[in-house]
């Protein structure tokens, strides 16, 4: 006799928070969803978390709309943000900021790198 056994496949999805970009040529707008790490940048997303506007108003204001009760919740079962989204979550106190990188060279100014560079 033949005895099939069936297994449960456990499919864990990752999820990303990132940017989704709306808006015009040279007018970007982005929409910060939670999306299957597998979905095209603009293509499916579970949910939508907020708006980012880059483009600064008249009064030098660029708009950020957050819902954070939901991002603590896609963080906390293991979303993980794209670098821009982890950088304006460390703007508004919901990540840690990111590490600034070290770059020694790009803190000297540059006609003084070259002084040294030819002593």
């Amino acid at each position: 006799s033949l005895l099939l056994t069936l297994t449960t496949l456990h499919v864990t999805m990752v999820v990303r928070l990132r940017l989704q970009r709306f808006g015009r040529t040279h007018t970007p707008f982005y929409r910060i969803v939670a999306a299957d790490h597998r979905a095209r940048r603009d293509g499916k997303f579970l949910e939508i978390l907020g708006t980012y506007n880059p483009i600064a108003n008249k009064d030098g204001i660029k708009e950020v709309r957050l819902k954070s009760d939901r991002f603590k919740y896609w963080l906390s079962v293991g979303a993980q943000p794209s670098d821009r989204v982890g950088w304006l979550l460390g703007k508004f106190g919901i990540l840690p900021p990111p590490p600034v990188p070290h770059r020694p060279q790009r803190s000297i100014p540059k006609e003084e790198r070259k002084a040294e560079n030819k002593s």
